[in-house]
Order: C-alpha cells, then structure tokens, then sequence
C-alpha cells in the first residue's frame, strides 16, 4: 500500500519495486543517493546556463543598432549558424533532457512520502545551489521568457 501523507520510518519503496529499504543502512544509503542526486541536478544546471551564456552575450553584442530581442523564434538565422554553434546547440539540449530528467526522478522520489527522503533531497538542492550556483557575479541568465517552459 503506497502511503498518501507524509511518514517517518525506514521502510521506504523508491522508484522502484526493487528498490526497498529495510535496514537503517540501505536507508542511510537510499538518502545519501537523494542528496547527491539533488546536488548534481544543481550542478548539471550550472554547467548547461555556462555553456549557454557565451552565446547569449555574442547574439546581443553583435546587433549594437538593433535591440536584442526576447524571443527565441525571431532570434534565429535560417541556416543553422555554423557547426560549432550546432554543437553547442546539441549538447546544450542533451543537458537539458538529463537534467529534466534527474529532476522528474527526484520529483518522483518526494512523491514516496517519506520524510527523510523529502529532507534529503531538499538539503541535497539547497547544498547544490550554494556550492554551485550561489556565487555567480553575472547576471541573471533567463533560458526562457514564458514562465510555464
């Protein structure tokens, strides 16, 4: 029986059928797996803004008469743009799909209702984003001006 409120113990099923915890060791290891899950999803998310924001700052230098625009569709130059640009472009969305990824699976993780492994993988974001994130001098990079991408 899956349990719909928020539960202390060490019994916990997650994400899979196989992966259960009955001692205070595999559920030691099961939370410090969340924890290091939710640091690297942070890290991940550094790596993918950095590679994104040279490009970021060379499309609005390059047009100093025009404004920069916002918007993604009228930003773009048919043609590709060069491969380094593409490859760029390629790796940039395969980060992208394993970060959504890792973050559907820690989503996941918090929806056991277990109290330990929503601890952890908060403590595990929070810890990320203050050793990966939190001292960036430039600024704010916005991927995407609509709020619901």
């Amino acid at each position: 029986m899956m349990h719909m409120t928020f539960y202390w113990g060490r019994d916990v099923t997650l994400l899979f059928d196989s992966w259960k915890t009955k001692t205070w060791a595999e559920y030691s290891l099961t939370l410090l797996t969340c924890f290091l899950f939710s640091a690297f999803y942070q890290y991940l998310e550094d790596r993918r803004l950095r590679l994104k924001q040279p490009q970021l700052s060379s499309s609005s230098s390059s047009s100093s008469t025009s404004p920069p625009t916002t918007t993604p569709l009228l930003d773009s130059k048919p043609g590709g743009g060069g491969g380094a640009r593409s490859l760029v472009r390629i790796l940039g969305a395969v980060m992208f799909g394993v970060n959504s990824a890792i973050g559907y699976m820690l989503m996941l993780a918090v929806m056991s209702f277990n109290g330990g492994v929503f601890v952890a993988v908060v403590v595990g974001l929070s810890a990320g984003y203050l050793v990966f994130r939190s001292n960036d001098q430039d600024a704010v990079v916005v991927d995407n001006p609509c709020a619901c991408a």
